[in-house]
This record gives structure tokens, C-alpha cells and sequence, in this order.
């Protein structure tokens, strides 16, 4: 299949609505608002193909770039083209679909981490900090996490929308994760608020730091 015949089987599939809902969460224009289930359908009807992958994301069509993440080889790709694929996606929606599908898995993915959290590019930054909290979730070794604290303390409340993130989900992995910062973390969410109004679903956790750490420690202990 072509570059033109994929994006011409994804724009036959295009929703009005979906289309909107991601423009009002930020998406650019070029897209054509194809639902996640249309994507996949079509990914799996393509299956694996590295090649039309690597064009896709270069269309910069979301709808597009959110099939090639499902078609490529992410072990095809060089660190140097993940780096450029990452800064270049702008969308966190798409960005985070590249992060859980291509990054977090990445062989090494431990060389990205430290360089991206310095990076001045939001989308490497949010990713950078994904990874670390990962890392604080999963292997913490050799993380100072004092330090790490020391940082979101100072940093999260000027950071970009896009880094706070992350940099909030790191600061409430702490907490749920290492008892001996609890305290620590969920001081820090108290001092500096951020979240503590973000609208939730009902039966969803709220992404303000307290809440979610107490949420997530009170679960682990009724286990």
C-alpha cells in the first residue's frame, strides 16, 4: 500500500467530531479525526511495514502518524531518529502513543532520559521525565530521588504544560513507591497545588500528587 492509498483509505474514515474533540485538545490542523478503532483496524490490516511507516510520519498528518507507531520496527529505528521523531510531534496524544509504544521499550532507553529532561523541547522533555518515572516506579537504582524532588519542587510550577506533566506523574511515583519520601512528595503536592482542581471522571483518580499517591498506597494496602 501507498503513502496516498493509506491516507486515502484513513481520511474515508474521518469523523467531524473526533476531529474537533482533538483540535480543542490541541491537534493542528492536518488531520482528519479517524477513531483509535478505525487506526487499528487499519493497522491490522497492513500489519508491519517499517517503510510506509517512516512516510506517514513524515505527511505530519496525525491520523497518520498515529498508524505508522502501530506498522513501524521500533528496533529499526536509530536513537538519532527516535530523538527527531519525538521532538517533532507537537500533539501530546500522538506523543504519548509514540512514548508507550516505541520509547518505553526502547533497548537503552536509559541514554534518552537524562539528556531529554535538560532538553529545552517540551516533547523531549515530557518524554524525558516519563522515562524517569518509570524509572522511579520500576528501577529505582540509582536515582537520587532527594535530588529528583529537589528539582520537580523548583521546576514543575514554570514548566511547560507539556513537561508538568509527566514531571507531576513522576512526583506522585515517588510517593506511591517509596515510603521513606512519602511525606516528602505529598508536601510538595500540597505546596504547590497543581491539579488540585483538574475536572475527573467519576471513578477516575485525580492527577493532583495527594490525592494520588493516598489513592494508590491505600489500594496497595487493601491487596
Amino acid at each position: 500500500m501507498t503513502v496516498q492509498e493509506t491516507l486515502s483509505q484513513l481520511q474515508s474514515h474521518s469523523d467531524e467530531k473526533v476531529r474537533q474533540m482533538h483540535i480543542k485538545n490541541g491537534a493542528r490542523e492536518n488531520l482528519f479525526g479517524v477513531k483509535m478503532g478505525d487506526i487499528r483496524a487499519l493497522a491490522k490490516k497492513i500489519k508491519t511495514d517499517h517503510k510506509l511507516a517512516l512516510e506517514l510520519w513524515e505527511t505530519e498528518n496525525i491520523d497518520a502518524r498515529l498508524l505508522s507507531i502501530l506498522i513501524l520496527k521500533p528496533k529499526d529505528l536509530s536513537p538519532n531518529e527516535i530523538e527527531k521523531m519525538v521532538a517533532s510531534e507537537s500533539f501530546t496524544w500522538a506523543a504519548d502513543w509514540f512514548y508507550n509504544y516505541v520509547v518505553k521499550d526502547y533497548p537503552n532507553n536509559e541514554q534518552f532520559r537524562e539528556r531529554w529532561i535538560n532538553a529545552s523541547n517540551k516533547l523531549l522533555s515530557r518524554a524525558g521525565w516519563s522515562l524517569t518515572s518509570g524509572r522511579v516506579a520500576r528501577n529505582p537504582e540509582g536515582l537520587e530521588l532527594d535530588a529528583l524532588l529537589n528539582r520537580i519542587e523548583a521546576e514543575m510550577p514554570t514548566a511547560a504544560a507539556e513537561t508538568q506533566w509527566t514531571m507531576n506523574t513522576t512526583l506522585a511515583q515517588v510517593g506511591i513507591h517509596h515510603p521513606e519520601f512519602r511525606a516528602r512528595a505529598l508536601s510538595i503536592g500540597e505546596k504547590l497545588g497543581i491539579y488540585r482542581d483538574y475536572p475527573v471522571s467519576k471513578g477516575c483518580t485525580s492527577p493532583f500528587a495527594p490525592i494520588w499517591i493516598n489513592e494508590m498506597v491505600n489500594r496497595q494496602k487493601n491487596n
